[in-house]
């Protein structure tokens, strides 16, 4: 099936779209939703992508060990039974974060990294923090590790890679939640990611999730407080913005005041992992529960919102 297919059967839309550069035909994305929607909560994972050409291995040192730290290890997997039983739509990244983060700007680069270095055409500017700490859009290095290529790009990659996979994967979450937003009157975006434990700070046990809204700008009040009661009643610890208050997906997609809601949510990988972080563990099961009661919640919620902007917007009208 060509990349952008979008066929539906079965009451469901299922779309590949993009491509990974030396992946032989490999999706960059695959977008999945019922139709019609089911819930107005739109679940997107953009940091699990394993499909690495080895073009992009045969660049890296240490491959192995650098790919699985960049990765959101196997969120894609919780995603996917979430979504299945919740009937949320889901939006999951393939292409690796190694080749390009979804979650950076494309303006966020460190032209060190290439050949050629800054080309004429960008001006005067200047690599975010993201990007000076070695996380930009094309990550540099990790830390405890250093850097992650064996030699510098060339800027023919990188239009490649932000043509294949950056711009098709966020006009695909663009058009998702405002097909959502259209039905329901209000959309959800859970951008779900994955985190190394925080370990304990000053004494007490570090929080096993972190919910980041960008403090207070990418989603509605009410929701951020549903997300907070549903964890203190599930017994698990959640922290707000800190260390994770939400990236370049929810800066771009969030626009409360339009309907569209969004918040990042990551979750401790030894919940959900062996004791390796490597393949899933005895609590990936019970991850999976924890989340589905979570958008079942949400769900409601968003859709009562919807109603209300609704009916809002039809009494201006009418004045």
């Amino acid at each position: 099936m060509p990349p952008g297919d979008s066929p539906e059967t079965a009451g469901s839309l299922r779309i590949e779209g993009g491509s990974i550069p030396g992946g032989h035909g490999t999706p960059a994305f695959t977008l999945t939703a019922p139709r019609p929607s089911a819930v107005p909560i739109l679940i997107a994972v953009p940091h699990a992508g394993r499909a690495y050409p080895g073009s992009l291995l045969e660049r890296m040192r240490n491959p192995g060990f650098a790919a699985l730290k960049l990765e959101d290890r196997y969120v894609d997997r919780l995603a996917e039974r979430v979504a299945a039983q919740t009937g949320a739509a889901l939006l999951i990244a393939h292409a690796p974060r190694a080749m390009i983060d979804l979650n950076r700007a494309i303006a966020d680069i460190d032209w060190d990294m290439f050949a050629r270095g800054k080309p004429d055409s960008v001006g005067s500017y200047t690599p975010g923090l993201r990007a000076r700490s070695g996380l930009g859009l094309i990550p540099r290095r990790l830390p405890g590790f250093g850097e992650l290529w064996k030699r510098r790009h060339d800027e023919a990659d990188l239009a490649a890679r932000i043509g294949g996979i950056h711009d098709p994967y966020h006009g695909a979450l663009e058009r998702a939640l405002a097909d959502l937003r259209d039905r329901w009157g209000a959309a959800l975006l859970l951008d779900l990611h994955s985190m190394p434990p925080l370990g304990f700070q000053g004494g007490v046990p570090a929080p096993e999730f972190v919910l980041g809204d960008r403090f207070g700008a990418s989603c509605h009040g009410a929701l951020m407080g549903s997300c907070f009661g549903y964890f203190s009643e599930m017994r698990r610890g959640v922290a707000h913005n800190r260390p994770y208050a939400g990236g370049y997906v929810l800066e771009r997609h969030a626009r409360p005041r339009e309907g569209i809601h969004a918040f990042q949510l990551e979750i401790d990988r030894s919940s959900y992992l062996d004791s390796r972080l490597v393949e899933p563990g005895k609590g990936f099961a019970a991850m999976v529960h924890l989340l589905t009661g979570l958008v079942r919640r949400l769900a409601g919620e968003v859709a009562e919102i919807g109603q209300l902007d609704s009916r809002s917007r039809w009494a201006d009208a009418a004045q």
